[in-house]
């Protein structure tokens, strides 16, 4: 695709993300089937300037050559990673995004800025990505520049926003990105026009990897618990989509809680997390689980009324720093200053 005309490419955006955590309202976290939708919002924006600058939270980065690119522990290593990733020539533009998510709250923040970032820089670049590529491409630059081990429905929730059931089936092994099978995305919104989900954060931050490198080394390598532990976990997926689209919110309760069980088992919740999802149930909640990796992060419960005072208060008064309801959002979009 030619590049943009220069008066359509200042402040192309990909931004407006609604994101999801590896299991956010999802009924169960599995190989092959996600149904989570998506709380808050991401924003990266490009406009011309006369060098490369980078902007988050307030401070600036400046990219003068290749070796700026090396990652420095610093909020701007995400830029720099995509940056590294698209071979670009030198750039003269002001990059700047942001998010509304707490840091490293198991709400899949990274991976959004990730896909705004990534999305708004092929477009500046008048490469259009539609979905598909876009959730693949982002995923690989997590894992293989950011040296992220986790899933792949981050970064395809965060690109497709909604609420979704999502396939990945065959892509249990890492390959190149022009290798990579594609996910089957369902979009589920049309058929449940209220989300009956609260997502309570721990306001233990954590990151992702520490919890899943493990458990995909194990599965890797064949442990039985894990192996059937997932295997379960698929099926609980596919009776969860059932159960959310019947609205059979005691059913889908109970799939909530065995797929906490076993995530709990296999070593993969924690402390505060165990503290939420006991307050959750205790104060009427008809399932809760792990809404992340766990060891921190965000946990989710099931509270299909309207009126969910009972519940809130409950998380907070055991330790949750912020309590969200969920509403479905769209994904990805590229906007021009001034509209879409």
């Amino acid at each position: 695709m030619p590049p943009l005309p220069e008066g359509e490419r200042d402040g192309v955006r990909g931004g407006s993300l609604s994101t999801d955590e590896s299991t956010l309202p999802l009924p169960l976290p599995a190989r092959e089937g996600r149904i989570p939708p998506l709380p808050e919002r991401e924003r990266a924006g490009v406009r011309v300037v006369p060098d490369l600058i980078l902007e988050t939270g307030g401070q600036e980065c400046r990219i003068a050559s290749r070796d700026d690119l090396r990652p420095r522990g610093d909020y701007f290593d995400l830029a720099r990673a995509i940056l590294d990733y698209m071979h670009l020539p030198p750039l003269a533009c002001h990059v700047r995004y942001e998010s509304e998510i707490p840091v490293r709250s198991g709400m899949s923040g990274s991976t959004a800025l990730v896909v705004a970032l990534l999305q708004a820089l092929s477009a500046w670049q008048g490469e259009r990505l539609h979905a598909y590529q876009l959730a693949e491409r982002a995923r690989y630059i997590e894992l293989n520049y950011c040296k992220v081990v986790c899933g792949y429905q981050d970064a395809y929730m965060c690109t497709f926003g909604g609420l979704n059931y999502m396939d990945f089936r065959g892509k249990q092994f890492y390959r190149d990105v022009e290798a990579e099978l594609f996910a089957t995305i369902e979009p589920l919104a049309p058929y449940v026009p209220e989300l009956p989900f609260v997502l309570g954060f721990t306001g233990v931050q954590h990151a992702s990897s520490a919890v899943h490198k493990p458990l995909r080394e194990r599965w890797l390598e064949g442990d039985a618990a894990v192996v059937e532990g997932y295997n379960r976990i698929t099926e609980l997926a596919r009776m969860g989509k059932k159960a959310l689209l019947v609205a059979d919110w005691p059913l889908l309760g109970r799939l909530m809680n065995e797929n906490h069980a076993i995530q709990r088992d296999l070593g993969g919740s924690g402390e505060s997390n165990e503290r939420l999802i006991a307050a959750a149930l205790e104060a009427g909640a008809l399932g809760a689980k792990l809404a992340g990796a766990g060891d921190g992060g965000t946990i989710i419960a099931l509270w299909p009324w309207p009126d969910s005072t009972r519940l809130e208060e409950a998380l907070r008064q055991a330790g949750a720093s912020a309590v969200y309801r969920l509403q479905v959002a769209p994904g990805a979009m590229v906007e021009k200053d001034g509209g879409k």
